[in-house]
């Protein structure tokens, strides 16, 4: 992690601070590198992020076993694991409307009439979560009051440059050369 600035003091802070935002949200781990530039007197604030690729997504495959029994037209799902059940259900209710999902037991679930099919559905992707976490730490990085931001967001980086005032072109040239850098 680097954070340039031209008051090397306010820099070691701010990395501590940094430090311990990460530390509090338990994402130092899942964080690669991090590129930090803060000119107070401009005001601008360029945070770029590269974090690790998390677990592969959880599929129904991974969770549930299913049959489709075409004299009723229904599907019928038998979940060998119900850690992701909730997402299970959320997902399905999308997919077919909660109205057409039965759910008899803890384990069984009843599509009357499935429209889509349901093989390889993602349920739960780590992956989503672990980027959602990196946005919360960055947000929580970012100076109060830097309330104008041009986001980027690019495969496992993420990007921003914030201040209180109308982003420059320049800042913008900033940010992309310390993605460079990064990568």
């Amino acid at each position: 992690m680097i954070v340039e600035s031209y008051d090397e003091n306010g820099a070691k802070v701010y990395e501590m601070v940094i430090r311990q935002t990460l530390q509090d949200l338990q994402v130092s781990r899942a964080i690669r590198d991090m590129k930090v530039f803060a000119d107070p007197r401009e005001p601008v604030f360029i945070i770029v992020v590269e974090y690790e690729k998390a677990a592969s997504p959880i599929t129904i495959d991974d969770l549930a076993e299913y049959e489709y029994k075409k004299d009723e037209n229904n599907l019928y799902i038998r979940v060998k694991d119900e850690t992701y059940l909730p997402e299970l259900l959320q997902k399905l209710w999308e997919i077919e409307g909660r109205e057409n999902i039965q759910q008899p037991s803890r384990y069984e679930i009843i599509i009357n009439n499935p429209k889509a099919k349901v093989e390889g559905i993602i349920i739960h992707d780590p992956q989503d979560d672990l980027k959602k976490k990196v946005y919360d730490a960055i947000f929580r990085i970012i100076p109060e009051g830097f309330k104008v931001i041009d986001h980027l967001s690019e495969g496992n980086v993420i990007a921003m440059v914030c201040s209180d005032e109308i982003i420059k072109d320049e800042w913008i040239q900033k940010r992309d050369e310390m993605i460079k850098k990064l990568k």
